[in-house]
């Protein structure tokens, strides 16, 4: 039962002392009833937020998109619509805005975490006077559990060494089942437990996805709780790595949408905007905003490019579907055990637009991209089959992304533009939230927790943990759930993710899209004074006509406004720099590898992200690996991984086959090269150095190979006489980034390997290891442009 004598305005809050006189007896003391548990003020409901990555506005058909979505429709036929929900145009950005009820650079993180530097507003760390949503109401006696995608903890403190203040066990949520990374294979994903790596319960041959995972956990989680603490509301929060690329679905999901898409995305365009309308989800007078001319037309594509780029998307909208059918198992269990109707649903539709990253043509592999390496639809075309399963890392052309964007202009990364910014949004709590309405209210991503605080009764915190907070940057948006015709509440707000930018105020936006959201070396980016701004009206619902040269004034004015908004929200200084700052030399952001050139690894350390190890890319290195051989048995001798890094979309790994060392570079799973030693390696002590000589002269160049074995160890009585042993050559190398989520693992490959042909199972090493040391090039060469040599083009 909840007290309402409790202070929730300084948490945690003070516990009551029990009344009674002392006495130096217990059996002469009156007695004495137990302080209760702290609970929430009476009436607060269970809190269910379910978030959808890279979901476009008119992406489900919940919003006239092409993708089913039943529970979504469900929901909203028992909820409200919100037609204006904005996001910041990128997912860590988002997720922290969303968490927090502050603009994303007031806390710290104007762009993805990999990309942090250190500048206020980019650092990547959450400042401890914005306590995180799960913190508060934890602490006013919430069960608080999170799932799925997290992608807001700074990557130099998730190695095992923590701190794990900032991963989610340390920012509020009492259970976490999911990843800390950008996105993570939906097969073979790099789970997390509370703080401990762990692997996936099934595999993909025994019918393993994530996003089912995920939903199993929920169920589980709140059926116990709701067993032993009925009285006690829960918050969960259920965020997919669906639909981010990898778009990976089962078979059955990829098969019922084959074919469906041969009328193209321009025409889906006009489909998607004339059931919006139907559905009122947009105004009758609203425009559809027309093809952007970065996309080539659908009418333009070759037959091929059609063929390509409509089975990369068949696999986004399987994937949607399954993501839908999930929400929908967890709503059943709800409704089974009678909590459905006690619970606030907040279904977002997305943490920004549509993702156009990799181009006019798509990809079989995020990670190429993500290199600023660009796949042919030939290359694609070879392994369209394998599109949506376990051997692809497939991601959606821009004009596919695009039309999930419908009406709006641009996609993800674009925060100028609706396109970018502006999803989907659904809430469902019977008898609190009216049926079947639509809400045309502007509205933000930090409006989400003023809004849950205020239906739980739960006043805004002035001091957490004994740190004064700052206020709440949102706007609570019950009070429109109330009134459908009432004034907007959230009357200003600004928009800015690398350099695009744009302010909302009263109706009018002034923008300006300064990079492509996807790679493209020929685009001239030009200085921020020199940014081109657009200017629309109140009533102009899609930013269709632009106003600048008409209202020069009026532009002007919002373009102030923006600068006001920009400095009190720490916005400034502007950064546009893009890959570039997955080097954090480049970066200036902390770095758990800062100053150091050699790392001993140990066997069992595992999943290690690139952050919190020596950085190998751009640079000559050696792997010295002390080992203990096996005699031969039946004739075959030791096996399996040494050290491996990456996976098999990008990486590099040095293995054992039947005593041979093996070296492997993995370039973007587009080149595998393998480096064979001339002969396989003696039984007994054996000291086994791996030397990679880099080119230099750019970033992604190649190198030579050598081996050089002897035996005995290092710190034994004799020093062992190293002779070379075998050499070869890699003509290029990956540049930038090998994984978001694969990491670097000692005595096994984990996840998705960087090779699937490794003599044992993961590639689990059959001797003995005692350590590897990495040294490297203390000179690495730190390209501050990436440019990319790359010799894979659309041609």
């Amino acid at each position: 039962m909840s007290d309402p004598s409790v202070d929730r305005h300084h948490l945690p809050t003070q516990r009551p002392v029990p009344p009674g006189d002392l006495t130096v007896d217990v059996r002469d003391a009156a007695p004495t009833a137990p302080v209760p548990p702290l609970r929430p003020p009476h009436g607060a409901p269970n809190v269910l937020v379910v978030l959808i990555d890279d979901m476009g506005f008119g992406a489900s058909s919940a919003f006239g998109g092409p993708c089913e979505m039943p529970t979504a429709e469900r929901v909203a036929a028992e909820g409200v619509r919100f037609t204006r929900f904005h996001t910041t145009a990128l997912c860590s950005p988002t997720r922290q805005a969303l968490l927090t009820g502050r603009n994303h650079h007031t806390v710290n993180m104007g762009v993805i975490a990999e990309l942090a530097t250190a500048v206020r507003g980019y650092t990547g760390v959450r400042p401890d006077d914005c306590a995180p949503l799960a913190q508060v109401l934890r602490l006013n006696g919430y069960s608080t559990g999170a799932f799925g995608k997290m992608h807001q903890t700074p990557p130099w403190e998730t190695s095992p060494s923590g701190p794990f203040d900032r991963w989610p066990t340390g920012e509020g949520f009492e259970r976490f089942y999911g990843f800390l990374g950008g996105d993570t294979h939906q097969f073979t994903p790099a789970l997390v437990e509370g703080t401990t790596p762990i692997e996936p319960p099934r595999t993909p041959e025994e019918g393993y996805h994530l996003s089912e995972d995920l939903v199993d956990q929920v169920i589980s989680w709140t059926g116990t709780l709701e067993a032993l603490t009925p009285d006690k509301p829960w918050f969960a929060y259920l965020a997919f790595g669906a639909t981010h690329a990898p778009h990976h679905a089962p078979r059955s999901y990829l098969e019922h949408y084959r074919g469906r898409f041969e009328h193209g995305y321009d025409e889906q365009r006009e489909r998607t905007f004339a059931r919006q309308r139907e559905l009122g989800v947009v105004p009758e007078d609203a425009e559809l905003t027309p093809p952007n001319p970065h996309i080539p037309l659908y009418s333009e594509l070759g037959e091929d490019d059609r063929r390509v780029g409509n089975r990369l998307f068949e696999a986004y909208a399987a994937m949607a579907t399954h993501t839908d059918d999930q929400v929908a198992r967890l709503l059943a269990a709800l409704e089974q055990r009678g909590t459905l109707d006690d619970t606030l649903v907040l279904y977002i539709l997305g943490d920004n637009g549509a993702s156009a990253e990799a181009g006019a043509y798509g990809t079989f592999n995020e990670m190429a991209y993500q290199n600023d390496v660009a796949m042919t639809t030939a290359q694609i075309e070879e392994r369209l089959d394998e599109v949506g399963g376990p051997s692809a890392f497939n991601h959606v052309p821009a004009g596919w992304a695009h039309a999930m964007n419908t009406p709006y202009q641009w996609s993800k990364i674009v925060a100028s533009h609706w396109g970018g910014t502006r999803t989907g949004m659904i809430a469902r709590l019977p008898g609190r939230v009216p049926a079947g309405e639509v809400r045309h209210q502007f509205t933000h991503v930090i409006d989400v927790v003023p809004t849950i605080l205020e239906l739980a009764g739960i006043p805004e915190p002035t001091q957490v943990q004994g740190v004064a907070q700052t206020p709440l940057e949102g706007t609570s948006f019950l009070y429109c759930l109330d009134d459908a015709g009432a004034a907007d509440r959230h009357r200003t707000q600004y928009f800015e993710i690398a350099g695009n930018r744009g302010i909302y105020h009263e109706g009018w936006t002034a923008v300006t899209q300064h990079l492509l959201p996807w790679p493209d070396r020929s685009y001239p980016v030009p200085a921020f004074r020199d940014d081109t701004w657009e200017l629309y009206g109140p009533d102009d619902w899609t930013q269709a006509h632009d106003l600048a040269a008409e209202q020069p004034e009026k532009l002007a004015e919002l373009q102030d406004r923006f600068l006001l908004e920009a400095t009190r929200y720490h916005v400034l200084p502007l950064d546009d720099r893009q890959r570039e700052r997955f080097d954090p030399n480049i970066a200036g952001r902390q770095d758990l590898m800062a100053g150091r050139t050699r790392m001993v690894l140990l066997p069992g350390m595992t999943r290690l992200n690139e952050n919190t190890v020596l950085n190998v890319k751009n640079t000559s290195f050696t792997a010295t690996c002390v080992l203990d051989l096996p005699e031969a048995v039946d004739g075959q001798r030791a096996d399996g991984v040494i050290v491996a890094q990456g996976g098999g979309f990008g990486g590099w790994c040095l293995y054992l086959d039947d005593g041979v060392p093996v070296y492997v570079h993995n370039y973007v799973g587009l080149e595998v090269t393998r480096v064979r030693a001339d002969a396989p390696l003696p039984a007994g002590p054996i000291t086994l150095v791996l030397r990679f000589d880099y080119d230099g002269g750019g970033a992604g160049r190649g190198g030579d190979v050598r081996f050089l074995a002897g035996t005995g160890h290092p710190d034994g009585e004799a020093q062992p006489t190293l002779d070379e042993i075998g050499k070869g050559r890699l003509e290029r190398t990956v540049p930038a980034l090998f994984s978001f989520d694969e990491g670097l693992d000692v005595g096994l490959d984990s996840l998705d390997p960087v090779v699937p042909d490794y003599p044992t199972p993961q590639g689990r090493f059959t001797g003995t290891i005692h350590r590897v040391v990495l040294d490297i090039d203390p000179e690495a060469y730190h390209d501050p442009d990436m440019v990319v040599r790359a010799r894979y083009r659309k041609q």
